[in-house]
């Protein structure tokens, strides 16, 4: 599938699959491989029930042809939040904390309730939030202060992507498509150094195949929490501050996904930040060294550590714009063979 192609689609009624480039159709089981493509949203993308209502439209495009794994980020600004509860908990400041996650948990809650869900499944997905908020809340002694470490921020930061994955999960239930949340802490095996974690790819792949690869042969999108990972005895651990690309790509990796979409507000990768530089350029080819070079040198849309994980299987990692599918965005990966001749 050229994921160029993929742009926003009208939310028609549920039908089996066709049949992808593979012959193996995105609902059934099939001796040959998978054909897979990870799709990661980045929190503006999954801000609000609209967006991610948006955002399950491109899912359901791509999983007519493909079989579709999602990795997604923290609704913009939450783990801003998580982070400053976790220092209110550090100074001892009970009663702001306890209102920070009950507030948290509100705005989730509204979330849901703008997807106008079926009444069943809105019950479910609320109770489902609700267990999550209390064991946020739980986090909160009734007393005293806890001693501000990196362990306890990387277990609070955790709560912004587990609430978005179920959200999100539940607006592609919502348009049509099988989905179910993934926590990426079950399978992404890390070292313990917490908030900035470094992933044993081997155990985690054969992990995450083990829990991934059914659902995929089922037609179900599993809906992967980017960001967060757990050390070998359990221990919630975070990847760095926006490292949600690079569980993309860890996750890609995982499931052998032929091509990695990273969807982000802008239109793709450019030679300098549109926003400050008229002369700014978009780029719509690059190789795995140019765009490494440009993450490394301070681009923005795209994290240093997913270029040297992607070009080691060569899959194409596209850079493009939620907001404008319409528009192609940048292709990072082999050099095409027009480009050779």
């Amino acid at each position: 599938m050229s994921l160029e192609n993929v742009h926003e689609e009208v939310p028609a009624e549920r039908s089996p699959a066709a049949l992808n480039e593979s012959g193996v159709r995105a609902g059934g089981v099939s001796s040959q491989p998978l054909n897979v493509v990870a799709f990661k949203f980045g929190g503006s993308s999954l801000l609000g029930a609209e967006r991610m209502l948006h955002a399950a439209s491109l899912v359901r495009t791509a999983a007519a042809v493909s079989n579709v794994t999602v990795i997604v980020s923290a609704m913009k600004g939450v783990t801003d939040h998580l982070l400053s509860i976790a220092r209110a908990l550090a100074d001892g400041k009970l009663v702001h904390a306890r209102r920070e996650v009950e507030d948290l948990l509100a705005l989730h809650l509204d979330v849901l309730r703008d997807l106008h869900l079926e009444e069943d499944d809105d019950l479910r997905i609320r109770r489902e939030l609700k267990l999550l908020g209390a064991d946020l809340l739980h986090e909160v002694p009734a007393e005293g202060r806890l001693a501000a470490s990196a362990e306890l921020f990387d277990r609070l930061a955790s709560f912004g992507e587990r609430l978005s994955a179920r959200l999100f999960a539940a607006a592609l239930e919502k348009s049509g498509i099988a989905a179910v949340p993934v926590a990426s802490s079950d399978f992404v095996v890390t070292c313990e150094n917490f908030r900035d974690a470094q992933p044993h790819l081997e155990q985690t792949r054969q992990r995450g195949r083990a829990v991934l690869l059914p659902l995929l042969e089922d037609g179900i999108v599993p809906v992967v929490t980017g960001f967060i990972g757990a050390t070998p005895d359990g221990r919630i651990t975070t990847l760095g501050r926006n490292s949600s690309d690079f569980s993309g790509a860890i996750i890609a990796h995982v499931v052998d996904a032929e091509e990695l979409v990273i969807w982000t507000d802008v239109d793709g990768i450019y030679t300098a930040n549109p926003n400050e530089s008229a002369e700014a350029r978009l780029l719509h080819e690059l190789s795995y060294d140019e765009a490494h070079a440009l993450a490394a040198g301070g681009a923005k849309v795209l994290h240093a550590k997913v270029l040297p994980l992607a070009a080691e299987t060569e899959m194409v990692v596209w850079v493009r714009n939620t907001f404008n599918p319409q528009a192609r965005g940048t292709r990072i990966g082999p050099v095409q063979q027009e480009e050779l001749a």
